[in-house]
């Protein structure tokens, strides 16, 4: 349309011949000549009205020439094709067929079937440029690829996730390796980007790992807790890319091509045996890929971030972020809390309660209603850590007893007491669990007098009958009273009594 307004402008205004028109407009003359006479068939002057456009000047000149649907062809309805596909196990080449069973005499070839279809699903889509302020977004995303490390102690071989973070508006990009995606790799990630930047952005745009988003959701996403204590104590916010839609990531996702082609692809040759063996060399290309300068723009990732987003961040707190495991825990009955192997007091009123416990690499805390009710060092063993004031008061008195105490009431009962009690300390793998059945015994000399439990457990002693239950027995039945020649093994020999049958009976 360009070239038919000039032949109009040389021929109407300038008064130019058909050869010079022609000359000027690499136009054949014969061309010129049939355009010219269309004019003059269509009785058009110059300079053209202002509302005819090119389209309007186009059908005016050319009518055969109006873009129409094929008389021939039979277009198929490209909504109702895209909708199906979309279902499991639709593809393009079942409903061709279908389409060609539908229209036998009028079908495109399923190769100009697909070429019609791609352009119109091309047309169907827009992409809003997006425009990234200094020192705003940072964008975050796992490579797709990993790098294998060998363990040179055993052979065994271990895949490394490579994490890249990248700049919105500058493109300055960190990248490293950790042997997994779980939170603390995560977390970790993130405070040794924000070092690598040497400041903190507004934004953090990050995938729908599940490490980082529990449950993803285009509108309200739920953010890890252990996450959002990260934001928190840099100051940063938190905003989660829609899920499947990677344009909200669009610089993640170039970052992630640009790490894998010009770092990744250099090392697949080499054989790491250790994760910060592989870091080193991620680094010293890192600084390759930053000083690389850009193809359509002057400088490179490392001078816009320079200029552009590095003024703009904001200052690192003046500790760095501590990985710490949040869960929400129950209170049991016993007003223990327990994380890994440790069990670990609360105040006994929470018993029943479900608290947040705040897991440290050195500090254990627990929070009830965001109120700190009790801290302590981390413990790595099993065992347990109670605070006697959390006990309620009859507990703290029954914690006050040692095997100390225990073993000098009993020998004022007697010999024999002291010792069936020391068997029960010696017996247990640790003496805390013999304490209630000895304190169970020591008691029992407010019911009989000393001397009848000293001998009951003479008895006891004897045979090896070391259950609480035997004491009471041989008490109750009075054995401790009988002859010493005549006392026996309750649970063992036989008894002789009229209401009893004996073996006999049984034969």
């Amino acid at each position: 349309m360009r070239n038919i307004r000039e032949i109009l402008r040389l021929h109407f205004e300038a008064k130019l011949s058909l050869r010079k028109i022609s000359i000027c407009t690499k136009a054949s003359i014969g061309g010129v000549q049939k355009l010219l006479v269309k004019v003059n068939q269509c009785e058009l002057t110059w300079p053209l009205p202002e509302d005819m456009d090119d389209v309007a000047l186009a059908k005016l000149l050319y009518p055969q020439s109006d873009p129409r649907p094929s008389r021939h062809y039979q277009l198929p309805t490209w909504i109702e094709v895209h909708q199906e596909l979309k279902r499991k196990g639709v593809t393009k080449h079942l409903l061709w067929e279908e389409y060609t069973q539908q229209y036998p005499n009028r079908s495109y070839s399923y190769s100009q079937y697909c070429h019609h279809y791609d352009v119109w699903k091309s047309k169907q889509r827009r992409s809003m440029r997006q425009v990234h302020k200094a020192g705003e977004i940072l964008f975050i995303d796992y490579a797709g690829q990993t790098v294998p490390i060998v363990s040179g102690s055993t052979g065994e071989v271990r895949t490394a996730q490579i994490f890249v973070a990248v700049m919105g508006a500058s493109n300055y990009t960190f990248a490293e390796a950790t042997y997994s995606q779980s939170l603390p790799d995560w977390l970790g990630s993130h405070a040794r980007a924000f070092d690598f930047l040497g400041g903190l952005p507004q934004l953090v745009v990050p995938d729908n790992l599940k490490s980082g988003i529990t449950k993803a959701c285009r509108y309200d996403p739920d953010v890890n807790p252990s996450y959002q204590q990260l934001a928190a104590h840099y100051g940063v916010a938190i905003m989660p890319a829609r899920p499947y839609k990677p344009k909200d990531k669009a610089k993640a996702e170039v970052g992630v091509q640009v790490i894998e082609r010009w770092i990744l692809a250099r090392l697949r040759h080499h054989t790491f045996f250790s994760l910060a063996e592989l870091n080193i060399c991620i680094k010293a290309l890192l600084v390759e890929v930053n000083n690389k300068p850009f193809k359509q723009f002057k400088g490179s990732r490392l001078t816009w971030f320079e200029s552009i987003d590095k003024p703009a961040l904001k200052p690192l707190p003046k500790h760095p972020y501590q990985y710490t495991d949040i869960k929400q825990v129950k209170v049991n009955i016993d007003y223990h809390v327990q994380y890994e192997d440790h069990l670990y007091s609360v105040p006994h009123h929470l018993v029943g309660e479900r608290i947040e416990l705040h897991a440290k690499a050195n500090v254990v805390e627990m929070l009830f209603h965001n109120h700190l009710v009790a801290s302590y060092a981390r413990q790595y063993r099993t065992g347990m850590s109670t605070t006697p004031s959390h006990m309620p008061t009859k507990h703290e008195k029954h914690h006050q007893w040692s095997a100390g105490r225990l073993m000098n009431w009993a020998k004022d009962i007697g010999d024999e007491v002291l010792i069936w009690v020391k068997a029960q300390l010696n017996n247990k793998t640790h003496e805390q669990q013999a304490y209630r059945v000895c304190l169970g015994l020591l008691n029992l000399s407010r019911q009989y007098p000393q001397s009848r439990l000293n001998k009951a457990c003479a008895i006891a002693n004897k045979h090896s009958l070391y259950r609480l239950k035997h004491i009471k027995d041989i008490l109750s039945s009075n054995q401790d009273k009988l002859h010493p020649d005549t006392q026996t093994q309750p649970s063992l020999l036989p008894q002789t009594h009229e209401n009893i049958r004996g073996p006999k009976s049984f034969h």
